[in-house]
């Protein structure tokens, strides 16, 4: 098969941990006889301190004109720390993600069994969960309208962030969901605030309506505080969750905790145009060059763009390579067993790459 993959590494660790991924792509496509052309690209703090805007149209066209964007993280402390900002590498992000219309964000959560002593919850608890957490990506309040904060007539100064969603929006969302659990174990979990918010009783009621259409699956319905708490008392419960944009983006950082490092998890995000596969951390700037950033997520988004395009075998091969990995304790400092050896960035990556490459 041939790929063209855009490469937008961005900031912080991302370069870093973008080299290793690309790394282990380039390796495993070498051992199943794959064509693949990378285009990097701006985006960003990045993007905007070369050209002033955190996602450039070069960029747009070279992920639009890719079959995947491999993506690593945004964000800069000196945008961070000022509100006034007119400018912020988070825009970029946003922005891909409308322009491409990547509207379903699926964020699997799995525990590994090496390293369940990491997580902050109890070994009974955490052990065997494994579920997905699906985000509608381009609605919400992330989205919606917005007023920035300005005095009114009144001399009072306020702001608004609007939370909007219209019935296609959540029904294709829905669908995206019930695929997955179809495919899993056919239990799905509407998460929304529908004794608060209008935007919640549309999703339920959409929800309701649609149920019908999937006897095969067992839908259940739960409010996102109720969600965030069950979560932690019983991570294993859940098999599948759709949910809408703000509350998909604080649980799915809620569910990387379970696991015990968000240098962990990957996550694909898909829609109308060219998908984008990326791990769920930010760009963790204090450890930027300092060989230390777990580059895990990245190379298990990676097991993700091959399973995107239906080759199986190449994802499950770079899913081993990570497990063999963690098994032998080639791991960075944040996940590494008292007394086990000191492995960077660069070294778990090598490591994996010669571990695809052995395997050939």
């Amino acid at each position: 098969m041939k790929l063209k993959i855009a490469v937008l590494a961005g900031d912080g660790i991302g370069p870093e941990i973008m080299e290793q991924g690309v790394a282990v792509l380039s390796a495993v496509a070498e051992r199943f006889g794959h064509e693949v052309t990378f285009r990097e690209a701006l985006c960003g703090a990045h993007a905007i301190d070369e050209v002033g805007e955190p996602f450039p149209e070069e960029t747009y066209r070279a992920c639009r004109d890719a079959d995947a964007v491999l993506f690593a993280s945004v964000g800069d402390p000196k945008y961070d720390g000022n509100p006034s900002a007119k400018v912020r590498p988070e825009q970029g992000l946003l922005a891909m993600r409308k322009r491409l219309g990547l509207y379903a964000n699926i964020r699997p959560v799995e525990t590994f069994d090496c390293l369940v002593h990491k997580s902050p919850l109890k070994d009974e608890l955490v052990r065997g969960a494994d579920f997905v957490c699906i985000r509608e990506l381009t609605g919400g309040m992330y989205f919606g309208e917005k007023r920035e904060p300005a005095v009114n007539g009144d001399g009072v100064e306020e702001a608004f962030d609007t939370n909007y969603y219209s019935r296609p929006e959540v029904e294709r969302i829905l669908r995206v969901g019930y695929g997955y659990a179809r495919r899993r174990r056919r239990h799905l979990t509407v998460v929304d605030k529908a004794n608060v918010l209008a935007s919640s009783r549309l999703w339920r009621k959409v929800a309701q309506e649609m149920m019908g259409e999937y006897p095969d699956v067992v839908t259940d319905f739960m409010y996102v505080d109720n969600a965030a708490m069950r979560m932690i008392q019983d991570p294993r419960f859940f098999d599948v969750i759709v949910t809408e944009n703000t509350f998909g983006d604080i649980l799915t950082d809620e569910g990387s905790c379970i696991t015990g490092s968000m240098g962990l998890l990957p996550s694909a995000s898909t829609g109308s145009s060219t998908p984008v596969f990326e791990p769920i951390h930010g760009s963790w700037p204090q450890g930027k060059g300092l060989n230390i950033a777990n580059p895990l997520a990245q190379i298990l988004s990676v097991a993700m763009l091959f399973e995107h395009f239906n080759l199986r075998e190449e994802g499950a091969l770079v899913r081993e390579a990570v497990a063999a990995s963690l098994d032998q304790n080639i791991r960075t400092p944040e996940i590494q067993v008292e007394g086990g050896g000191r492995y960077g960035t660069k070294e778990v990556g090598e490591w994996i790459v010669n571990y695809i490459r052995r395997e050939a």
